[in-house]
């Protein structure tokens, strides 16, 4: 600043004597009345460029040329003619004034430059730390103060909470391990309560120096002054800290990045303060879906696994009955009631083991390259007796390439919705089965033609769990078939969705990926089951 000064006084003294120079060769050619007006373009200039101080001495400069070479008695600064005092006075208060404005223009669109400086860091250093992982988001915006303000070196080091301290730092080599150093501080430290009222020495805008560990091999330390500490604080509690060492030659700062970087901090304050609240957020999440369906799976232990228990155990012991004499008829019956409730009772079990799988992440379905007509054809035909007495259509093109996908995955998938469609039509009602390739997937369909899904369902119906509420009879099933069904096609990299039918009814819509080239010679057959 000191160095600027001086060269804006430096040049006001040239400007000047230049500018006295031309005055004189101009009134050696032409006798030109108050050319002296053409000292104020010098006063301009110095003012615009260097500020109020330089513009004033410009001035009285000016105003001493002027008497000195146009004021008789010439070359003395006295003035022979009291009326000229006016003229040099008018002229001196002139030049100083309109140095005075073009300086305050000039600060004033520096001061906005400076704010729209800072005001686009400060959204960089916004945007970034909105990044999911906190350190990655710390060392971009550690390299985004470096860049800007020119650094040495930057770090940042902030508590993460529960998975410790999260630490950035960015730089020269030299510098960058002499932060390093200073930035292991025992985290114990940080988050560890409000700050004592005696101690705000750390507040954001002030500054905290420190002495850097002496450098190997030397006898002397690094200049305090090139390495600065900006406590990182949220409400009072110190969360962090930034900490920054300038270039050699920039051993001082400026107000302007001081308050920058005040700016920077409290940002970085309120990042870690918004990542607490997030994972605090997601953890209130949690814990909230786990009562859920901890909440529902008791529910569906409490009825749904022991409906077909209560079954099996009747059945069983009625068969063990000695004193009653039972008709081969009669041991049929129970036979089979322990059969299908055994079966809906393994149905059940599979579909929470597949929940488990699918909300664990351990899915990996083992795909390989099959028909899908054929597959269909397998599931009506181990469903033939659930779908007897109503009409089922299949509607798939002969010529549909083979499908890359889990066989057993996939087969429970269709048999989920096929079972479901069943529950809910009448006897005679068709179910239609289609399925047509688009782009680089196949897109399956089973349609009904049942009283269809209330609007209020259709944004809860694949959560694990939930059934379907109607009026005058009791929601059927676990709610798990079509959230297994779900995250089976998911699985697979596919989608799936429901809505209703035009005309009654509704449709439920999965995909899959399709690499294969279709083979559009044949024709789509329909054939009825």
């Amino acid at each position: 600043m000191a160095r600027r000064n001086a060269l804006g006084y430096a040049t006001s003294f040239v400007g000047i004597a230049l500018m006295t120079v031309l005055i004189g060769l101009i009134l050696s050619l032409s006798a030109i009345p108050n050319i002296s007006m053409l000292y104020l373009v010098v006063v301009l200039a110095i003012s615009v460029a260097f500020g109020r101080g330089p513009a004033v001495f410009a001035s009285i400069l000016a105003f001493l040329a002027i008497d000195w070479f146009r004021t008789e008695p010439l070359h003395t600064f006295t003035v022979g003619n009291p009326a000229e005092w006016i003229a040099l006075g008018l002229f001196l208060l002139t030049a100083i004034v309109t140095g005075q404005l073009a300086a305050g223009q000039r600060r004033r669109a520096q001061e906005a430059e400076q704010r729209k400086r800072e005001a686009v860091v400060l959204y960089d250093l916004v945007r970034l730390m909105n990044g999911p992982d906190l350190e990655q988001a710390l060392n971009a915006a550690a390299a985004r103060l470096r860049d800007e303000l020119q650094l040495s070196a930057v770090a940042i080091e902030i508590a993460a909470g529960a998975t410790g301290i999260a630490r950035a730092a960015v730089g020269e080599g030299g510098a960058l391990e002499l932060v390093r150093r200073r930035t292991a501080v025992d985290s114990q430290v940080l988050g560890q309560g409000p700050l004592p009222t005696g101690e705000l020495r750390g507040a954001p805008g002030r500054w905290i120096r420190i002495v850097p560990p002496r450098a190997k091999g030397t006898g002397g330390t690094v200049d305090a002054r090139r390495m600065q500490v900006v406590p990182v604080t949220v409400k009072g509690r110190r969360v962090g800290e930034l900490l920054i060492m300038r270039r050699e030659r920039e051993a001082k700062s400026t107000l302007a990045n001081d308050r920058l970087l005040s700016a920077a901090a409290n940002q970085l304050g309120a990042a870690a303060d918004r990542v607490r609240l997030q994972r605090e957020v997601t953890e209130t999440e949690i814990l909230r879906r786990t009562d859920e369906l901890k909440t529902a799976l008791l529910n569906a232990v409490s009825h749904d696994l022991r409906t077909p228990l209560a079954s099996i155990i009747a059945s069983a012991g009625s068969l063990r009955q000695r004193d009653v004499a039972w008709t081969e008829e009669e041991r049929r019956e129970f036979a089979e009631t322990i059969e299908e409730e055994a079966l809906r009772l393994n149905q059940i079990v599979g579909n929470l083991l597949d929940l488990s799988r699918i909300e664990g992440g351990n899915l990996r379905p083992e795909k390989g390259w099959y028909d899908l007509g054929a597959l269909v054809d397998d599931v009506l035909g181990r469903l033939r007796p659930l779908v007897a007495g109503r009409q089922t259509v299949v509607d798939i093109p002969d010529d549909l390439p083979p499908v890359f996908f889990d066989y057993v995955e996939i087969d429970q998938v269709l048999s989920n919705l096929i079972e479901n469609a069943t529950k809910y039509t009448k006897a005679g009602t068709e179910t239609r089965i289609s399925a047509r390739t688009n782009n680089t997937e196949v897109q399956v369909e089973v349609a009904d033609r049942g009283p269809g899904i209330p609007s209020s369902a259709l944004l809860h119906l694949f959560e694990p769990f939930y059934r379907v509420a109607r009026e005058g009879s009791r929601s059927k099933g676990t709610g798990l078939g079509l959230a297994v069904a779900k995250g089976l096609v998911e699985a697979h990299g596919g989608r799936m969705w429901a809505e209703n039918r035009t005309g009654g009814g509704a449709r439920f819509v999965f995909t899959l990926p399709l690499t294969a080239e279709p083979d559009t010679s044949g024709e789509t057959k329909e054939r009825a089951v």
